[in-house]
């Protein structure tokens, strides 16, 4: 029997999708939620089945951000053939993503028993999603906002994506919210500092899909959970993808850190209660 139904996997989809790429910790959420419907949630199974929806999230990024990835992956197809279109900067930037994947890839491998034991509780979630309030506020207030995505460098690239290592050891920080601070404090604007995260986090999480993906099928998860909640998760991700970019545009990100606040507070509350363990 499967540890999670399709009912829960649905709703579990839902979550995932809006909170993927908001900047409040999916991770958090997920394993709230899971707690709230008496789902274990240092299960194998269902850590994989948390990590194979991302991919659904994921798969929304790529529809949304189409034209934006083939003409990116075009320059590095071409940049590869002949060397005098490697000044492009979206041949540079394609090879930006690839190296600033290792360090989270290198740390999820050689961390994973910890990340999948002493680390996925939701004491952490609690601590990190208020932590990581702090430092989103800290970056928003600092920035200058004053370099768009063109103005990005080598070395952005490689701060936002070593900086998602925070949010895989302590779940609750946040990889939207990691990487957008780090961006900002870099003083690349917030739609940049959003853009730069999403592209960033595509092979990433694709990746811990890819990874989980066994554990998931084989130890109490069925594919119609697996299949109900990723295609629930790309519904629900293309819309909130649509949103927050129109809402950076005009807005600072304190509303994330009252929202993040406000869980982590509630969360403690029920963990120190005993409504949640």
């Amino acid at each position: 029997m499967s540890v999670i139904s399709v009912g829960q996997a649905v709703i579990l989809g839902a979550v995932e999708g809006v909170t993927e790429f908001l900047p409040v910790s999916s991770t958090g959420h997920l394993k709230i939620t899971e707690g709230l419907m008496g789902i274990p949630v240092d299960d194998d199974a269902v850590i994989g089945f948390s990590a194979v929806i991302q991919v659904g999230a994921i798969a929304a990024v790529l529809v949304y951000f189409y034209k934006d990835i083939v003409r990116i992956l075009t320059a590095w197809v071409t940049g590869l053939r002949e060397p005098e279109e490697r000044y492009h900067h979206d041949y540079k930037f394609a090879w930006w993503v690839i190296y600033a994947t290792i360090p989270i890839v290198l740390v999820g491998l050689a961390a994973k028993p910890l990340i999948q034991g002493p680390l996925a509780s939701l004491w952490v979630v609690a601590a990190s999603l208020i932590v990581g309030s702090g430092v989103m506020w800290v970056a928003d207030q600092m920035s200058r906002h004053k370099r768009g995505e063109d103005d990005t460098s080598f070395k952005d690239a490689m701060l936002v994506g070593s900086s998602q290592i925070l949010a895989l050891l302590f779940p609750g920080f946040s990889r939207s919210g990691a990487t957008m601070s780090t961006a900002l404090l870099l003083d690349l604007d917030r739609v940049a500092a959003t853009r730069l995260s999403f592209f960033l986090g595509i092979p990433a999480l694709t990746g811990a899909g890819i990874y989980e993906l066994k554990d998931a099928l084989g130890t109490g998860v069925g594919a119609a959970p697996l299949i109900a909640g990723t295609l629930v998760s790309f519904v629900v991700a293309y819309a909130s993808i649509s949103w927050l970019l129109k809402f950076v545009a005009k807005h600072s990100f304190n509303a994330f850190v009252i929202y993040r606040i406000i869980i982590g507070v509630l969360l403690l509350g029920l963990l120190g209660t005993g409504v949640l363990s």
